[in-house]
């Protein structure tokens, strides 16, 4: 009979099992099989059944999701709901205006207020070199005057029957802004008679935010919208920085030369100016008024591809927005004809004026359904069995019946899965 040794570390009554297993047991000189072999044995069996486990649920629960998105998919919601459809009348009630999305230069601008003054060089003034006597006035504020043209005649003091007369001619050509000579009104020589501006070019002063003002270099030109004179565009070339800064606003004046044929711009008339900041090729935009829906939901109405007068929802992911244009980027593809006038209205007009079922049946020379699918050959002769009873059968409620039950099946399946396997690895 063989007595079993232990060592010091490894007294009888010592439960083995307590200790972690890494292919021999603490006990190095223990001579029992079972103590050898059979701890590991278990250990790795119980590993790899909670491995096991592990990868059914996650594989259990990846089909059921994937089921769960594919049902979700074919349930989507039918064409009518994102679809107006309107006849005529109400396209011309909205008044809508389309244009096409496209791709090109993207301009970043920046938009920043400001108003139109005189040029320094445009600034004279009339005055005599004689005291004197005004006899006649022949220009007004408010007056354009050329260069030369007499514009009033003083009667000198000097002696003489009568006194000498002294022509005075405008110096510059321009608009008369101010004026304080009248007939009859004594005149010295350290009085200004008339201010005249000339108006061919003017500065238009946009104050521009200090942290901006890098943008501004030789070169660079400006858009600059004038309210009073319409919605016309002009081109203006910047110049230099004003002399002061606004610490109060955060802001500089920026001057720009503005050419005005015509002598329409006025000093003191209010300017709206968009300076380029930067500039991308190849970028999908479409006019800002074609952007609807706030920040978290933004969309836009496309003309349908196939339909007259009928208008798709489209939502759209936006980029970098402009003066005038905004970048889409996902949502449309290069062509298509976005609503720009009357976009607005069309969000609230629901379905439109029209039936979405019979503009398709017009269009494809076929039936369809009320959300605009083509009815199959079964829906077809439901229809034409149900004529007679005065209704036709209703499209697609079956089917979404049916994908809504399956969908909750298939959620409570997933909410149960833990559970179930939990129970099968027990037994």
């Amino acid at each position: 009979m063989v007595k079993a040794k232990f060592s010091r570390s490894c007294a009888p009554g010592r439960n083995v099992s307590n200790y972690p297993s890494r292919g021999s047991t603490p006990c190095a000189n223990s001579t029992s099989p079972a103590s050898v072999t059979k701890l590991p044995v278990a250990a790795v069996f119980n590993r790899h059944a909670k491995s096991s486990i592990h990868s059914q649920t996650m594989n259990f629960r990846i089909s059921i999701l994937l089921a769960w998105f594919t049902l979700n998919a074919a349930a989507e919601a039918p064409r009518n709901e994102n679809t107006v459809v309107l006849d005529e009348t109400g396209v011309s009630n909205l008044d809508i205006q389309t244009a096409q999305a496209e791709e090109g230069d993207f301009e970043r601008t920046l938009f920043v207020l400001g108003e139109i003054e005189h040029t320094c060089a445009s600034h004279s003034v009339l005055s005599s070199r004689v005291a004197g006597r005004a006899i006649e006035v022949l220009a007004h504020k408010g007056d354009f005057v050329s260069k030369d043209e007499v514009i009033a005649r003083i009667e000198s003091r000097q002696p003489g029957s009568p006194p000498p007369t002294i022509e005075l001619k405008a110096s510059a050509g321009g608009l008369v802004i101010s004026s304080q000579v009248h007939p009859g009104a004594p005149v010295e020589p350290d009085k200004e008679l008339m201010v005249i501006h000339d108006l061919t070019k003017v500065w238009v002063l946009a104050k521009v935010p200090q942290n901006q003002a890098s943008i501004l270099k030789q070169g660079l030109t400006a858009r600059v919208r004038i309210p009073a004179l319409g919605n016309d565009l002009r081109e203006a070339e910047y110049l230099q920085l004003g002399v002061d800064a606004d610490p109060a606003k955060g802001t500089i004046d920026a001057i720009f030369e503005l050419p005005n044929p015509g002598n329409q711009l006025r000093p003191g008339m209010r300017a709206e100016v968009s300076l380029l900041a930067s500039k991308r090729e190849g970028v999908l935009g479409i006019p800002r008024d074609a952007l609807q829906g706030d920040h978290s939901n933004r969309f836009v109405f496309i003309k349908d591809y196939e339909l007259e007068n009928a208008f798709v929802r489209v939502p759209v992911t936006v980029g970098e927005m402009s003066g005038e244009r905004v970048e889409i980027t996902s949502g449309l593809f290069p062509g298509d004809e976005v609503v720009t006038q009357g976009a607005y209205a069309l969000a609230f007009a629901g379905k439109g004026n029209a039936s979405l079922k019979e503009a398709l049946d017009a269009a494809h020379g076929h039936p369809h359904n009320e959300d605009g699918t083509e009815m199959t050959a079964e829906q077809i002769a439901a229809a034409e069995a149900g004529h007679d009873h005065g209704h036709t059968h209703g499209s697609g409620g079956p089917l979404v019946l049916f994908l809504s039950i399956a969908c909750g099946v298939l959620f409570l399946m997933l909410l149960a899965s833990p559970f179930v396997l939990r129970a099968r690895a027990k037994a």
